[in-house]
């Protein structure tokens, strides 16, 4: 990868840096498509970070920022506009600046689950969802289900507040939607979401009754960690269509690539890209 004068930056912060992986997807593919941009890991601790965000984006070839644990949900209180996803959310993992200066945000956690279950010939409008899981990306996930057009959600999580709270922000922005909260039974549903830890390796608690679930159930996973979680195992023998958790990373790049206004690959060419390295 070629860096000179003209190219591009896509901030990606967080702390600590470490585990970041887009860098490695990203990259790669620019190189592979000769787009003179690079995405770069920037470690900033919580405490400079309002002042730092700011900085970066008085950068003349800044075009973007990729935001991540642990600023997502402080970011919204610090931008001038936030898309309808990360209102619901109450967080946000990409900024951009508009044409007059604003700083905008929107997440894209949710919106890569959704392209995917798409790609995979479940379309979500107008079907019924249950989302065990209200954190970050249990909001995120939610909140593009129902831009995506769900008919009826159900959401639990053992803060049932926090679910509330989701269901609430929910409404003000798709009022049409039937949304209820505290139950997580999956009988009956046609999307099953796990949108927590649980059901990571085996032998742990799963988040839900598995005997309950319908075979023709299309189950996803959010963990990253590994790909064949005990809950998708599980999910896999009831007969379940299922989802593992890195296809939400590779469907949401493009969705990022989108918003920064660059070609958009499909996760196969980005897949490929990152393994040629």
């Amino acid at each position: 990868m070629r860096i000179d004068g003209n190219t591009d930056i896509i901030a990606h912060i967080g702390y600590p840096t470490y585990a970041f992986k887009a860098p490695l997807i990203y990259n790669p593919w620019f190189s592979a498509m000769g787009i003179n941009t690079v995405v770069v890991p920037m470690s900033c601790q919580s405490a400079p970070f309002p002042q730092f965000l700011r900085a970066v984006f008085s950068l003349g070839n800044i075009r973007g920022a990729l935001i991540t644990m642990p600023h997502k949900v402080t970011t919204v209180g610090l931008l001038d506009e936030v898309r309808p996803t990360a209102a619901i959310a109450g967080s946000c993992n990409a900024v951009r600046r508009l044409a007059d200066g604003r700083l905008q945000g929107d997440m894209f956690d949710g919106e890569g689950f959704v392209r995917g279950i798409k790609r995979k010939g479940f379309e979500p409008k107008g079907r019924r969802a249950l989302v065990v899981g209200a954190g970050g990306v249990g909001c995120a996930i939610a909140a593009s289900l129902a831009a995506a057009g769900v008919l009826e959600m159900d959401l639990f999580d053992v803060d049932n507040a926090a679910a509330q709270g989701l269901a609430d922000r929910l409404m003000q922005h798709y009022p049409a939607m039937t949304i209820h909260t505290g139950s997580k039974d999956p009988a009956g549903y046609e999307l099953l979401v796990n949108a927590t830890p649980m059901g990571m390796n085996d032998g742990d608690p799963l988040p839900v009754d598995m005997s309950r679930v319908d075979p023709c159930t299309f189950v996803g996973e959010v963990v990253m960690k590994t790909d064949m979680t005990a809950f998708l195992k599980a999910a896999q023998a009831r007969g379940c269509p299922i989802q593992i958790g890195s296809d939400m990373l590779y469907e949401q790049i493009p969705a990022y690539l989108e918003y920064f206004g660059y070609p958009v690959p499909t996760p196969e060419e980005l897949r490929a890209a990152a393994h040629n390295v």
